[in-house]
């Protein structure tokens, strides 16, 4: 299921900012672009209605749309490994690799089947800003924005995150950050997933999404693809280091489990070099 429009372009967007390895640029086309100010309102409406029984009713409506969508495209999605993640009792943060609107629906499928959990979403505040369908999801699907405000971010942020944890819930962070459309290799992470799991105290369940190529296609330009999600491992906060060192140490273990995985999987070295195959389905092979 393609989505999203001038996917060309994006591509071409996605090999410059391999040129510059620069690998969290924004690639998409048509994302919104708030101001400062749009995005305090959106970050004060989220901590305003959050508690209120209308938010409340669309979240339940989100959820079990969600689901019901999750379950249609993962009809054929296969989880591989790491049965030691379904022994989590308590919350967990759970990271992936980020290449389509859509691949959440991989992780909600792996968080339903197999630890009978909720799921709650961190996205981009940007995303909260969008419209229709999409929209709508990106708001009350059980998510909480991800902001630039530090005060947001050190305060009201993680007591959020924090309510998700104590509610048992698995908390999914993309720590590549911006989307590149079906790109299948694992970016170097940022670190604020890991700060956040060191800060609560919570395991992280690493996760990569293998993209595989159907023979039917989807578009002119593009096949038709399905999914394989593989559960690496589940790291653990060391209660002996600080929370900095922690970010550091889950980080570097969860990036490595995944660029191992990608070689294992695809059968190379993982390397920023641009190949066509790099973007799934993409019949410009």
């Amino acid at each position: 299921m393609i989505i999203g429009e001038n996917r060309t372009a994006v591509i071409e967007n996605i090999k410059e900012a391999l040129k510059k390895l620069d690998f969290y640029a924004k690639v998409e086309t048509n994302d919104p672009v708030l101001t400062d100010q749009e995005s305090s309102e959106i970050i004060e409406k989220f901590l305003s209605d959050r508690k209120k029984i209308g938010y409340k009713l669309k979240m339940r409506t989100a959820c079990f749309a969600a689901d019901v969508v999750t379950a249609f495209i993962n009809k054929n999605t296969e989880i591989i490994g790491c049965e030691k993640a379904e022994r989590i009792s308590g919350g967990a943060i759970i990271t992936s690799n980020h290449f389509s609107p859509i691949e959440n629906t991989v992780v909600r499928h792996y968080v339903n089947k197999k630890l009978k959990k909720r799921l709650c979403i961190v996205s981009q505040v940007t995303n909260f800003a969008m419209k229709g369908i999409i929209g709508f999801f990106m708001n009350f699907a059980n998510t909480v924005p991800l902001s630039g405000n530090i005060k947001f971010m050190t305060g009201d942020f993680m007591n959020v995150l924090n309510e998700h944890i104590h509610n048992n819930e698995v908390i999914l962070i993309y720590p590549e950050q911006e989307m590149w459309f079906n790109y299948r290799k694992p970016r170097p992470p940022k670190r604020g997933a890991y700060y956040f799991a060191a800060k609560l105290n919570v395991p992280v369940i690493s996760c990569f999404v293998e993209i595989i190529d159907l023979d039917k296609n989807d578009t002119d330009e593009f096949k038709k693809i399905r999914y394989r999600i593989h559960i690496l491992d589940v790291l653990k906060p060391d209660p002996d280091v600080s929370v900095r060192e922690n970010s550091r140490r889950l980080c570097d273990a969860d990036y490595g489990l995944k660029k191992t995985a990608y070689e294992n999987i695809y059968g190379k070295k993982l390397s920023y070099e641009f190949e066509n195959s790099d973007i799934a389905g993409w019949n410009n092979i």
